[in-house]
């Protein structure tokens, strides 16, 4: 395996390491994303297992001693595996995460305290580059779920939302959401829940210009727009499935 760095928006690089024994035989990417500022911040940690690839790429970005902040979508190995590996890599480095993930988990989980985020708090990375902490419980899972939208370049960083299958372009102006369809019909990782559509609809109206996807490319153009779409599907699927539990029991 190898961990490919791209520069996806202006000061945001994305580190990506492609897993072809995972759901074959299109394969899995996992993506880690890195802010550059006074104060860098890197979204997502990765597995434990892939912390040497990931050290490494970040080495071609910057002197890993140098980060500031470490944060992640919600609590699994893929987000936040490497969590420790990283604060041991970084000596002035701090976990930053919601309330709701760092009582459950993160309190305990890293070896230095984290930095408490309540919903909407910024943390001002210098440079220019500022990060805002967004709620998303059970969105698309996790009741500690959240994601980050980087101000400057209008960068959602969008956690496992849009995940899809395969080894595409860093960065693409196509279609995600069909092929993110197609990652919840294979994974069906979705929490799905009467609230879901009202949550990413939320993140639309930041009208991102860049979504910063975990598991795929990361897109470039009308995010509000694939956002809204997104929405939809799952509104739809949260009512058939609530329509498909009324009948069985009218039944």
């Amino acid at each position: 395996m190898e961990t490919k760095v791209n520069e996806i928006a202006d000061g945001i690089y994305r580190l990506s390491t492609f897993v072809p024994e995972i759901a074959p035989p299109a394969g899995f990417v996992f993506n880690q994303f890195l802010v550059l500022g006074d104060e860098p911040l890197m979204f997502h940690t990765g597995l434990r297992k892939m912390f040497p690839l990931n050290l490494d790429a970040v080495r071609r970005i910057i002197p890993p001693e140098k980060l500031r902040w470490i944060s992640y979508g919600h609590f699994e190995a893929d987000e936040c595996g490497a969590m420790n590996e990283w604060l041991a890599a970084a000596p002035q480095a701090q976990a930053a995460h919601g309330n709701t993930g760092s009582m459950v988990s993160l309190n305990d989980f890293a070896d230095r305290p984290p930095r408490i985020l309540n919903d909407g708090e910024v943390i001002d990375l210098g440079g220019g580059k500022r990060v805002r902490f967004i709620d998303t419980p059970h969105t698309p899972h996790g009741w500690d779920a959240g994601v980050m939208y980087e101000e400057s370049t209008g960068t959602l960083l969008c956690g496992d939302l849009f995940t899809q299958l395969g080894d595409g372009p860093a960065l693409t102006d196509k279609d995600i959401v069909g092929a993110a369809l197609e990652g919840e019909n294979l994974f069906q990782y979705s929490a799905l829940n009467p609230g879901m559509g009202k949550t990413i609809r939320g993140l639309a109206k930041y009208a991102p210009k860049t979504l910063a996807l975990m598991h795929g490319p990361s897109f470039q153009g009308d995010g509000a727009s694939a956002l809204h779409a997104l929405a939809d599907e799952y509104d739809r699927r949260v009512n058939g499935a609530l329509r498909e539990t009324l009948f069985s029991a009218a039944a």
